[in-house]
């Protein structure tokens, strides 16, 4: 019989030759546990996905108690639905009062795919504009306006009408002008190595919108539900925009991601044509059950505080020759060290110390640190120690 390590290279389609390979069986807290006994100390969450870590038996028994009345009943928007319309409703609450009206899908990808319909739809433009080292999916669409030409020159002809500039740079901001439908921006880029706006950059994105009546679209994939410390990045930056995005923590585990906006400019999918953007299992009830129970923990236990804690504890103890910067606020670090060199040989070595750690796909100096957010104290603690040890070890 073929080990599940032989199956998974034999029958799963492959993302990269070099798979971390790592089988595990059971999740709970901050810790994944191995199928060799080993307990790792999940520093990632799947990509700031388990905001509220694993196994939360308040997301379990919601997951359970849907599952029992009933999984998938109809495309998307036909029925009523408890689990959507319940979630919809506090999410409207926790976001500005214009991000009213929810649209949910599968995927971030997803998200990004129905946004882009919506901006051209509801403007009747064609352009986007979107910034250099921005990660938005792996989609067609949501590929023609990621970042990096590497990573979508294989798969042109892509979306025709998109305009590239780079992150931070007043100068640029001109080229919204009037043919632009659409800007989509990640308030912090996060696969750019956690890549902060400048003071005012993006009020003046903002502002630029507003003067050509162009859509700005927040992409709050990875930095939505309290990962910078704030519920939202537009609640720490002040500017609201009128789409964002949303997934990966949105979901509480689960896949489930959403494009929001106001009533306004979402009610233009539906008409002229009908079904202008539809989808079968967007929304999936149990998914929408799970999300709705995250967002209550992360509320009622106020894990935006936790998170600013924690966050000031790892820069406190990481102290290192070899690292040369830690950015980023709340739990989505990128520790930047000396030399790119050490990145990949600390990731891959990690797991040795009972840690898992990432890099990000466009910045090769720093690994990420974005654990769930209800890590504690003593759990902090362990894991800078073990990296303070990892990274003794590649100094020698």
């Amino acid at each position: 019989m073929l080990t599940n390590r032989q199956l998974f290279l034999e029958h799963l389609g492959q993302t990269s030759p070099y798979p971390m390979l790592l089988e595990i069986v059971k999740a709970e807290g901050v810790y994944l546990y191995g199928a060799d006994g080993r307990k790792y100390l999940d520093l990632i969450s799947g990509v700031s996905v388990s905001n509220t870590g694993h196994g939360n038996p308040h997301i379990v028994s919601a997951v359970k108690a849907q599952a029992d009345n009933y999984m998938h009943l109809m495309v998307y928007g036909e029925y009523i639905q408890s689990p959507q319309v319940r979630y919809a409703e506090m999410l409207a609450r926790v976001l500005p009062e214009n991000l009213n009206s929810v649209f949910f899908v599968n995927s971030g990808s997803e998200a990004v795919e129905g946004a882009l319909k919506l901006v051209k739809r509801y403007t009747g433009r064609t352009g986007i504009v979107s910034f250099r080292n921005a990660y938005h999916g792996s989609t067609h669409g949501a590929m023609s306006v990621q970042g990096s030409e590497e990573f979508r020159s294989a798969f042109r002809p892509l979306l025709p009408d998109i305009h590239q500039i780079d992150f931070n740079d007043f100068s640029a901001l001109d080229r919204i002008d009037k043919h632009i439908a659409g800007v989509i921006i990640e308030p912090v880029q996060a696969e750019g190595g956690i890549i902060y706006p400048d003071a005012g950059y993006l009020q003046a994105v903002r502002e630029q919108c507003d003067k050509t009546g162009s859509l700005l679209i927040f992409d709050e994939i990875q930095t939505g539900f309290g990962r910078t410390g704030d519920m939202f990045a537009t609640n720490k930056f002040n500017v609201i925009p009128d789409i964002i995005l949303l997934a990966k923590a949105l979901g509480g585990g689960m896949p489930l991601g959403a494009f929001i906006s106001s009533s306004e400019i979402m009610s233009s999918l539906a008409d002229k044509p009908v079904l202008g953007h539809i989808t079968t299992f967007g929304g999936h009830p149990v998914c929408c059950a799970a999300g709705l129970a995250s967002l209550e923990v992360l509320v009622n236990d106020k894990l935006t505080d936790n998170c600013k804690v924690q966050s000031g504890l790892f820069r406190k103890l990481l102290q290192h020759r070899l690292i040369r910067n830690i950015r980023g606020e709340g739990l989505l670090l990128a520790v930047q060290l000396i030399d790119d060199k050490y990145v990949k040989k600390a990731v891959a070595m990690a797991p040795t110390y009972g840690l898992i750690l990432d890099y990000f796909l466009f910045c090769s100096d720093a690994f990420r640190i974005a654990p769930p957010l209800i890590i504690k104290d003593e759990e902090t603690k362990a894991a800078c120690r073990q990296i303070i040890n990892l990274l003794d070890d590649l100094d020698k």
